[in-house]
């Protein structure tokens, strides 16, 4: 692989993962709302006998929303699970051709069909003005929904950067990474 080829494709799979990181380090900050609605109700719930209604609901939405829009940020800083005792024993352009192959058949797939099917789930929730019937207080749920197609369509672009970086460790023969952190 030319050094221009090679500047050009860490280029684009920079330019690719801007909008993951961008939002996943956005998303942290959903941690410290969530926090203080956790440690507001166990104070008011054992300190004054006093248990809120809403705690469990902010807390599942805000965590839930946190969860999901890390997804690609964690995807692009190659943290998700995998079977490393094996995969690390291979040459690095074995590891492009499956990193490769399983991006192509499985994963573009499930999150085509992902993206498609929470796109169709949030738009009838906001339609209906949705709400969460099992809670006391019946907040909406929609916003909830809506980040399901928005980290579907965050998942699919970070792929084409993973992608990208399978490909240069097939050409080059060499990881992409250093120490599983972006160079």
């Amino acid at each position: 692989m030319s050094e221009a080829s090679e500047r050009r494709l860490r280029r684009a799979t920079e330019f690719l993962d801007i909008p993951g990181r961008i939002v996943g380090k956005a998303a942290a900050w959903l941690i410290v709302p969530m926090i203080g609605a956790l440690v507001y109700e166990v104070v008011a719930r054992y300190g004054f006998n006093s248990p809120t209604m809403w705690a469990y609901d902010a807390t599942f939405m805000l965590y839930g929303a946190l969860f999901m829009l890390g997804a690609a940020y964690t995807l692009g800083q190659d943290r998700h699970v995998r079977a490393d005792f094996l995969f690390n024993v291979l040459p690095p352009r074995w590891q492009g051709v499956i990193d490769g192959v399983m991006i192509l058949f499985l994963f573009f797939p499930a999150m085509f069909f992902f993206t498609e099917a929470t796109f169709i789930y949030a738009r009838t929730s906001w339609m209906q003005g949705e709400r969460i019937p099992t809670s006391p207080m019946m907040p909406i749920i929609y916003p909830l929904k809506a980040v399901m197609p928005i980290t579907g369509a965050l998942l699919l672009v970070q792929g084409v950067s993973e992608l990208l970086k399978s490909c240069y460790c097939i050409a080059a023969n060499r990881p992409f990474r250093d120490g599983g952190v972006d160079v």
